[in-house]
């Protein structure tokens, strides 16, 4: 009987050991006399580790950079650990929540562009404050935010697009002053509207395209925002010599305009503030990753402005017997500037695998120019106040199509 209760132990006992190493967590298959390593993820309650690189981002599960020369984020996987760690989620979802909110601003443009309008009308002191020597400080802050969104690398890809800058060219000095010229003949000869008046939609024709073009590029096609600054730069500066030359052809009177003035605009409005957006992003990118949730409601707020205030100033003309009828034939004049570049784009870049990005940037270029650049013209070379009256309406309604159109067209880009 010793023997065999001997026996029983030794199999009770090696029956103990096989159950114990199969539960063990560290246990392995072992493959020619080696056992496989298994990583296990530390504690869920570790901090996660995050990297700064050039750039800002949102602490986020794992280890992140993020990378502001590509504007994307790129996960670290050194470690499945690391990935797998999670912050505490009630301060991580408040945060993001918060962020959440601010960049969020840009989707009510079209809403506070029409609450603006609106108010302008109701009650213009509202507006009139803001005179026009705010609006080049004005859109050189929209430039800055959309620089600190954008990279060098960016804007020398879009130089590298000389197709698309000859079309942004086309919609905007060929099309553009074709239907200005049409619907201001037909404002005179139809409409029975003093002369001034289709002149001044002429010369809204004859202008470069707007800084708000590029703002609205940005917010439906981040990407293409880039190419949007370089037609609309160039165009602003082929501006000294189109936009005389132009409402020469249509209007009969040279505008005598001062070229070193313009070019001084150029880099103050345009140039100077992306490059002070793009420096900031590439060597300071903490301060810009701390900045970048307050620049879209302080976005929103100064293009309200931009648009209530010409026509708050402007208001009894807007307001005058012929101000339905001018509204009229600049929405049409409009409209046909937005879809003659969309159509334009989809037929030059058809073959294109960005073609409707093209089309929704060009369309912009075309259908929104400087009309701020038009109403300056018109006080300073005409005589006439009703020819500053087409610019000041035109404002108000580029901007409300314009980001009417963004508003459409971000929901579809949308993923």
């Amino acid at each position: 009987m010793a023997p065999a209760a001997a026996a029983a132990a030794a199999a009770a006992a090696a029956v103990r050991r096989v159950h114990f190493a199969s539960s063990s967590p560290s246990a392995g298959r072992r493959f020619h006399g080696r056992a496989d390593r298994v990583s296990l993820a530390p504690p869920a309650a570790s901090p996660p580790r995050v990297s700064w690189e050039q750039g800002s981002g949102v602490p986020i599960r794992g280890r992140v950079w993020a990378k502001a020369d590509h504007g994307s984020f790129e996960q670290d996987r050194v470690g499945v650990g690391a990935a797998s760690a999670s912050p505490p989620q009630g301060v991580e979802e408040g945060r993001v929540d918060f962020l959440k909110i601010l960049k969020s601003a840009n989707s009510i443009i079209p809403h506070v562009v029409l609450g603006s309008t609106i108010l302008a009308l109701l009650y213009p002191p509202s507006f009139t404050w803001f005179t026009t020597r705010y609006y080049a400080p004005a859109l050189g802050f929209l430039m800055f935010a959309v620089g600190v969104n954008s990279s060098v690398k960016d804007f020398i890809e879009a130089i590298k697009r000389p197709d698309a800058i000859a079309a942004g060219y086309i919609g905007q000095f060929i099309a553009k002053p074709f239907f200005g010229f049409l619907f201001g003949t037909l404002a005179v000869t139809t409409f029975n509207l003093p002369t001034a008046v289709g002149a001044g939609i002429m010369l809204v024709s004859c202008v470069s395209g707007a800084q708000l073009s590029n703002y609205a590029t940005f917010l439906t096609d981040p990407h293409m925002a880039p190419l949007s600054i370089v037609m609309t730069s160039l165009s602003t500066a082929s501006a000294v010599f189109f936009t005389p030359t132009l409402s020469y052809l249509l209007i009969g009177k040279k505008l005598p305009v001062d070229v070193v003035g313009m070019m001084s605009s150029i880099v103050q409005i345009v140039v100077a503030p992306i490059a002070a957006g793009l420096l900031l992003n590439r060597f300071l990118p903490r301060l810009c990753s701390a900045i970048q949730p307050f620049l879209p409601p302080l976005s929103v707020f100064v293009t309200a402005l931009c648009v209530g205030s010409p026509l708050a100033i402007n208001i009894k003309a807007v307001l005058s017997p012929y101000g339905l009828s001018i509204v009229f034939l600049l929405f049409a004049f409009h409209t046909t500037s937005f879809v003659a570049g969309y159509h334009l784009a989809g037929t030059w870049f058809r073959k294109s695998a960005d073609v409707k990005a093209l089309q929704r940037t060009i369309s912009f270029e075309t259908g929104m120019q400087s009309s701020l650049l038009a109403l300056a013209l018109a006080n300073r070379f005409f005589p006439d106040p009703l020819v500053g009256v087409p610019p000041a309406v035109s404002v108000v309604l580029m901007s409300l199509m314009g980001f009417g159109l963004v508003m459409l067209w971000s929901k579809k880009t949308q993923v």
